[in-house]
């Protein structure tokens, strides 16, 4: 009877240290993101691949000064919508040395002041112009975002008698939404890749100071060492690059979903298969 005991011991003893054995080589990454569309939509996409590599993947959902301090911390993995050269220049400047840039998934990128293409002006300096039209107000989104600092410098460099006002990306297509719907005069801080682009017909107002500066790449990035640290991850991250056309119809698709971005992304995943696995690194070595 002791032996079966014992026997018994021993077989709890091994399947609990199996068990944690599996626990502690079980891969997790933390991927952050802002709710702006690009960022929703490539975030939950990586969700969804990653977690078919077998990794519990955690979403962490803030604005962006608290997500590179997390990121710098290490309380946070990666971030996959860094807008660079310009947009993103003070946070990396503040916090290079503590964060790698993993890669870039888009290099096309753009910011700027955009209206409506039914609105008769085509640059920044004719605001004033028609200032009561615009209600004296540019709609913007979250008050950390580097497009809401550009866009304060650019009142001031174009003398503008505005005032930017904040809310956040969803509520900022919201106003446009509803402006368009009664072909209202409305000017907002825009950006592409985003699916409002797709949904409505839009102009960005011609910046001839260069305030927004020109297009720009759209890069991941991770505390300083995660690649040494998760180098499937890191590869993977930096393999994935969208097109045009890819990212536009990702973000549609997350636009548009009936049920969530959980499942957006798989639908999407699953529908560009091709795609997803030309991104997954073709070794286990690294794993």
């Amino acid at each position: 009877m002791k032996k079966f005991k014992s026997l018994a011991l021993v077989l709890v003893s091994l399947i609990s240290l199996a068990s944690c054995s599996s626990s502690n080589n079980e891969k997790k990454i933390s991927l952050t993101y802002v709710n702006w569309a690009e960022g929703i939509a490539m975030t939950h996409l990586a969700k969804a691949i990653f977690e078919e590599q077998g990794y519990k993947v955690e979403m962490l959902n803030a604005d962006v000064a608290p997500i590179f301090a997390s990121l710098s911390r290490k309380k946070a993995d990666v971030f996959l919508d860094t807008w660079l050269p310009v947009t993103h220049k003070d946070y990396m400047n503040q916090y290079q040395d503590k964060l790698e840039v993993i890669g870039s998934t888009y290099e096309n990128a753009r910011i700027g002041l955009v209206v409506p293409d039914y609105v008769s002006i085509s640059s920044i300096e004719e605001l004033n112009k028609y200032k009561n039209k615009f209600s004296g107000k540019i709609v913007g989104i979250d008050a950390g975002a580097g497009i809401m600092k550009a866009t304060e410098e650019a009142i001031q460099n174009y003398n503008l008698d505005f005032e930017l006002m904040t809310s956040s990306g969803p509520a900022m297509t919201a106003s446009l939404n509803k402006a368009i719907q009664k072909k209202e005069w409305i000017v907002v801080t825009g950006w592409t890749p985003h699916w409002m682009f797709n949904r409505f017909k839009l102009k960005f107002l011609e910046d001839t100071k260069k305030n927004y500066g020109e297009t720009e790449t759209l890069q991941v990035i991770a505390w300083k060492g995660f690649s040494k640290k998760d180098p499937f991850a890191s590869e993977l991250l930096s393999n994935m690059k969208f097109t045009d056309e890819q990212i536009s119809s990702l973000m549609t698709a997350m636009n548009e979903t009936e049920t969530n971005e959980d499942d957006a992304a798989l639908k999407w995943m699953n529908e560009n298969r091709q795609l997803i696995n030309s991104w997954i690194p073709q070794t286990d070595a690294i794993r």
